[in-house]
């Protein structure tokens, strides 16, 4: 039983999907690989029929497709930030977003996590030791991977806001458990400078995109390595990210996207059933963290679990925290609450 995979609401596995990305395939009668950067020979009409869509969608002036979405990160985070800017990201950001800080020329201080009060006392060191700042960038997931907590977007919009701050959101984990995410769902479009949305994970797909205004798009075209450098997108990936997209809006995929949050309340409840609460992190998320401590204890649970036919995975330390390993259940639309049910009493009984 999957418990482990980003596919949220199933699209993967949808055989409406493959055929609308084929029939968008037979129409452009285009190539099974891109053949070469898009600045060279991999620009094709499908690549372009895609941002267009997206661009729509999500109401901005520009998207740029890249091959995945640690692709785009790289590629923001390494270009945009300049020699004597400033980069503050939550400390639980993905890795790919601290790889492509790392790469670029910006200095970069990190704030606690969903903690915007610290972030305030940053912000003012850095101000302090900074004066001649140029530009400042916030960085925060809108779900985060590891923890599948949500952080108040409105309140840090209206403080970047205030503070002619630049918001960078990543939405990996939101796009499609949460429509079309949660800036998005908070109507906080224009209030963030730069969105980066991925499709493998709720579309079932592969690549990404970074959103925002016509002049990143074109800055990031010109400058971001991760785009120039390197093949392009093939078309049946940009074919299957448009069939799901599509697709996500049907009738049948908006009642995927109302089961998966139902599981979510269920399961929710059911940790309140099972006296779990201190053990599971809150969450409204897909992505619900069972906190053990200790990477034998956590791989002794998980194993457990797994025998009993729960494909749910630990993440030990170092990648999180010594002392917060942790099991890590991820939620789908096609899991049945008998499932749901099952695993958590399952951890309720082995947990002890």
């Amino acid at each position: 039983m999957d418990f482990s995979s980003n596919d949220y609401l199933g699209f993967a596995g949808i055989p409406e999907i493959q055929a609308g990305a084929a029939r968008i395939l037979q129409a452009y009668k285009t190539f099974h690989g891109a053949t070469g950067s898009r600045l060279l020979s991999g620009n094709h009409a499908i690549h372009e029929e895609l941002e267009t869509y997206l661009q729509s969608k999500f109401n901005v002036e520009g998207a740029l497709l890249f091959n995945s979405g640690y692709d785009a990160n790289i590629g923001f985070f390494s270009s945009v930030p300049q020699r004597g800017d400033v980069v503050l990201y939550d400390q639980l950001v993905h890795a790919s977003i601290r790889d492509g800080i790392q790469m670029g020329k910006a200095k970069a201080y990190k704030f606690k996590h969903n903690d915007l009060q610290d972030l305030r006392q940053v912000l003012h060191r850095v101000k302090k030791t900074e004066p001649n700042t140029a530009e400042i960038y916030v960085v925060t997931e809108s779900v985060f991977s590891m923890d599948g907590d949500i952080p108040d977007l409105s309140a840090l919009a209206t403080y970047c806001t205030d503070n002619k701050l630049y918001l960078v959101v990543d939405e990996a984990h939101a796009l499609g458990v949460f429509g079309k995410g949660l800036v998005a769902g908070t109507e906080l479009e224009n209030a963030v400078f730069a969105r980066i949305i991925t499709f493998g994970k709720a579309m079932g797909c592969h690549g990404a995109a970074v959103l925002g205004a016509k002049d990143l798009k074109t800055y990031l075209i010109n400058f971001a390595r991760s785009f120039m450098y390197t093949t392009a997108l093939a078309p049946p990936s940009a074919a299957m990210v448009l069939a799901s997209f599509q697709w996500l809006y049907t009738k049948d995929g908006l009642e995927r996207q109302n089961v998966l949050r139902d599981h979510i309340k269920f399961f929710q409840d059911t940790v309140v059933q099972y006296g779990l609460e201190h053990v599971f992190l809150p969450s409204s998320s897909a992505i619900q963290i069972a906190v053990i401590g200790g990477n034998t204890k956590t791989k002794a649970i998980a194993t457990a679990v797994q025998q009993n036919g729960f494909g749910a995975k630990p993440i030990l330390a170092p990648t999180v925290a010594k002392g917060k390993e942790r099991i890590r259940i991820c939620l789908h639309a096609f899991n049945t609450k008998e499932q749901l049910k099952g695993i958590v009493a399952l951890m309720a009984k082995v947990y002890g």
